[in-house]
């Protein structure tokens, strides 16, 4: 009876394994570019059905892998083409990617640092 509840509670903990690895941000890397693959694709085909042309994928999703981005892009423009589909304005902007982001905090951390020197250089100058 004891094997059985020892037997049980490992299989329930190894179970967990994947669940507590995900949530701790550990990730198979076969899997995760398997994953980063498949929404390059998403996102190429998308591009390509609201009419950006390839290059302005690249640069807005850069985080992206460029060779699934193409192939999204190809795979959509083929069938669009072959069903006579026309292009979907986008209604919002392109998201900002991650390096983008980084760089708007840094600056706003320089404009605040900056704004904090000039009130000392004035007190110096009195």
């Amino acid at each position: 009876m004891i094997k059985r509840i020892f037997l049980l509670l490992a299989i329930f903990g190894l179970t967990a394994c994947d669940q507590i690895s995900h949530k701790l941000g550990l990730e198979d890397p076969a899997k995760k570019e398997a994953r980063a693959e498949e929404e390059a694709k998403a996102v190429g085909g998308a591009c390509r059905q609201s009419g950006r042309a390839i290059e302005d994928c690249y640069a807005i999703y850069s985080w992206l892998p460029k060779a699934g981005v193409y192939a999204g892009w190809r795979d959509m423009d083929e069938y669009m083409r072959e069903n006579k589909l026309e292009t979907i304005e986008p209604q919002l902007p392109p998201p900002e990617g991650p390096a983008s982001k980084k760089r708007k905090k840094a600056q706003e951390t320089a404009a605040e640092s900056e704004t904090k020197a000039e009130p000392e250089k004035k007190a110096e100058k009195h």
